[in-house]
């Protein structure tokens, strides 16, 4: 099957993959994640000095999905092929703070206050309820407001 997206390695890119393939650098050892990635893209190199084995068989030589090798090859060849070595970068953080400063300085306020009419004392759900009411968030979870509450002490 004719592949749409062909690797062929430099000599260059060879070489790195082939030290990287080895699994230790020195005394110091790589991750099998990377070990694993290498030698899949050196079994997929279609270039002068690559064997260039179909998918099935490279998955089975490192113990990877076809898909797995795929998505590698693929990577690889829009992007170089030490970037498949790499960890893809995380947005921090992924989801937007519910509370600010301004929040959590209203959260403590409130949570040092008296208590809602019929209650001896705030509960976490009804901190939540209220901060909802007085209209510090849109909305939120008890649980964010523990966790607020544990790091301002």
């Amino acid at each position: 099957m004719a592949h749409k997206y062909v690797l062929k390695l430099t000599g260059e890119e060879r070489a790195e993959l082939e030290g990287i393939a080895k699994g230790t650098r020195g005394r110091q050892s790589i991750a099998a994640w990377k070990v694993q990635r290498a030698r899949a893209l050196l079994k997929c190199d279609q270039g002068e000095h690559g064997p260039g084995w179909p998918d099935h068989r490279v998955a089975a030589a490192v113990e990877a999905t076809e898909r797995s090798i795929q998505n590698w090859r693929k990577q690889a060849v829009l992007e170089g092929p030490l970037s498949v070595l790499q960890r893809k970068e995380r947005s921090r953080p992924p989801t937007p703070r519910k509370l600010d400063g301004e929040g959590e300085a209203k959260l403590v306020q409130l949570a040092c206050s008296a208590p809602p009419e019929g209650h001896s004392r705030w509960t976490l759900r009804l901190l939540a309820a209220r901060l909802v009411e007085l209209e510090v968030v849109d909305s939120i979870s008890y649980e964010t407001v523990r966790r607020t509450l544990k790091k301002t002490n």
